[in-house]
């Protein structure tokens, strides 16, 4: 990534980046709010590298010795805060990386830039010692505050910051994406775009997961069978499912996706509509014999599973009701 040409979505952040660069009005801190994989840290490295950046023209250039550093991500003067300790930052962390550290001054750039990754993480302790850093920090000091979580920030740390909330990518940017760089076919960016919900970094790890592939290909396998299934089958079927247990909501993401793809054909007859194209013959073939109540119904037992599985309902007994009510609704 070179530049904030680079970054996919989230213009409306970008311009008032590059503008605090342009008219030298950039802030001591900023916070960039927003769901994990959601390009955070893409937009935090960009801004980095072009408040340090060496070139002229377009910033940043991406070719001078610091941007080439930044890339590389051995620039001295970008600091990227890390902690021993998976759910928290501690307040050793803080004061041993950022409140000691920001009193040297830069050894190349123009700025010290202090990246701190996953900051709903921080113990009070901790945002307590980074708050003296952010109400008197040293010129060049800008800190950039990731989280997922903006209200696990201290009022203190809220109130002394620019705040940024990341929002969706278009689909279609996304499609887009996933097709010229991460180069997969358009039925498999549509799947990845259904489920990444304008979610960057989400619709990379689905179109480049193995994983996810082998559960796409169980929920399919299960859906286009299920209506030959006996009930020693379906409790088979429960049984292989409890494989997916972590990852038991995106296996019900794709059964809803399915129904709402046969809703919509049913509806629409547009092939083009929906997301599953590879499998056409098999949404053709659950268009003709499934009424919209059914599908609705189905659809209401997919969100009544989830609902009980996040209330730690008995997994084989919620999947068994599921797999039952969608055998019936699909004869």
């Amino acid at each position: 990534m070179s530049g904030f040409g680079e970054i996919i979505g989230h213009q409306d952040i970008v311009r008032n980046l590059e503008n605090a660069i342009r008219l030298n009005k950039v802030s001591h801190a900023y916070i960039l709010n927003g769901e994990k994989g959601s390009g955070k840290k893409a937009l935090a490295r960009v801004f980095a590298q072009a408040l340090n950046c060496e070139g002229e023209g377009e910033i940043p250039c991406g070719t001078c010795h610091s941007c080439r550093q930044a890339l590389g991500k051995n620039h001295p003067d970008i600091i990227e805060v890390v902690h021993d300790k998976p759910n928290t930052i501690s307040v050793d962390d803080i004061r041993s990386q950022v409140v000691e550290d920001v009193q040297v001054r830069p050894y190349s750039g123009a700025y010290k830039v202090y990246i701190i990754s996953d900051g709903e993480k921080m113990t009070p302790q901790a945002q307590n010692a980074l708050l003296k850093t952010i109400e008197e920090p040293p010129a060049y000091v800008v800190v950039l505050i990731l989280t997922t979580n903006a209200s696990a920030l201290l009022p203190t740390i809220l109130s002394r910051c620019v705040m940024f909330n990341t929002k969706p990518v278009p689909d279609s940017q996304v499609r887009a994406y996933l097709m010229e760089h991460v180069q997969i076919p358009d039925y498999q960016a549509d799947i990845c775009v259904a489920f990444a919900q304008g979610n960057i970094g989400k619709a990379v790890q689905l179109a480049t997961s193995e994983h996810f592939s082998e559960i796409k290909a169980a929920a399919v396998h299960l859906l286009t069978h299920i209506r030959e299934m006996d009930i020693a089958d379906i409790t088979a079927a429960v049984k292989a499912v409890a494989e997916f247990k972590l990852d038991i909501r995106d296996y019900l993401d794709i059964l809803a996706v399915w129904y709402r793809d046969v809703l919509y054909f049913k509806a629409t007859n547009d092939a083009n509509g929906i997301i599953f194209k590879e499998n056409l013959r098999a949404i053709q073939e659950h268009t003709r014999r499934t009424s919209y109540e059914g599908v609705e119904q189905i659809l209401e037992g997919i969100r009544k599973a989830k609902a009980r599985l996040t209330a730690n309902v008995n997994f084989d007994l919620t999947m068994e009701l599921l797999f039952l009510l969608i055998k019936e609704n699909g004869e």
